[in-house]
């Protein structure tokens, strides 16, 4: 029976990974809360809709609070616990910092790192009182290194990742795991919607969706801590990223980020 089955929330999930997260979900058995802000959420549900799995759309913008407590109002309308939740959802901005308008960037900051936070509060504090619970915080290679000419992007990356892995710590012995999911440049709107085009990062080749989302859920599954996710490639240079000291790795990203750089 549908009632039998978990529960999972996926934000950003009408395209990209977010999308291929929640394919993740309805293919291990689990109902869905979908969140996004764009048209394309509907047909995005509709599509999940096969094999019994109960989809609840949610159209809402995260950067607002009152999105935020959208999602989470219809959480709690399922009258369901929830199982898991990835929170996904996030955008970036490419260009001089100084040469922006400051609200747009502002708003990377408002979507990326203050609506996770307020999202995952609610999602934890349930997820703790009941003692159970999985969640999966999208981060990034970039929050490995400086973004020149994505540097408030890649900021707001590395305040997730340090979020996630000290909820980590906080949780032991709860009964749940936050897993924080680290893809490099994977093939989704993202870098139109940055303004990314002209740029070696944006023009470059990029990892499949599918496959980072195949295993930012397997490393959810088995409570991991973080995931390094996409091709071989990818994986091998974000561990060595590790290596690399700050100065040179922001030297580094303004090769691929400046704008022109593609050309």
């Amino acid at each position: 029976m549908t009632d039998q089955r978990p529960l999972a929330l996926v934000t950003g999930a009408s395209s990209g990974i977010g999308l291929e997260l929640a394919r993740q979900f309805a293919g291990a058995g689990f109902d869905l809360v979908l969140n996004a802000e764009d048209d394309e959420l509907t047909a995005a549900a509709d599509a999940l809709r096969v094999g019994g799995t109960t989809v609840t759309p949610v159209r809402a913008d995260l950067r607002a609070i009152a999105g935020v407590e959208a999602v989470w109002s219809a959480v709690q309308a399922t009258g369901r616990p929830l199982a898991a939740a990835a929170l996904n959802a996030g955008v970036g901005r490419g260009g001089a910092f100084v040469d922006d308008d400051l609200e747009t960037q502002m708003e990377v900051i408002d979507l990326d790192v203050v609506s996770t936070v307020r999202l995952a509060h609610h999602v934890l504090r349930d997820m703790v009182a009941r003692g159970e619970g999985r969640v999966l915080i999208t981060s990034s290679v970039a929050a490995t290194m400086p973004g020149a000419f994505q540097a408030v992007y890649n900021a707001s990356k590395s305040f997730l990742q340090s979020f996630a892995e000290a909820l980590v710590e906080e949780l032991a012995g709860t009964g749940v795991t936050v897993t924080s999911l680290m893809p490099g440049p994977t093939d989704t709107e993202f870098f139109d919607r940055a303004q990314l085009q002209d740029t070696r990062v944006g023009s470059g080749s990029k990892d499949d969706p599918a496959q980072v989302a195949e295993q930012g859920f397997t490393a959810l599954m088995r409570g991991e801590q973080k995931v390094f996710a996409g091709s071989l490639l990818s994986r091998v240079q974000a561990v060595a990223a590790g290596l690399i000291p700050d100065r040179l790795k922001a030297k580094a990203h303004r090769q691929m980020a400046e704008p022109g750089s593609g050309g």
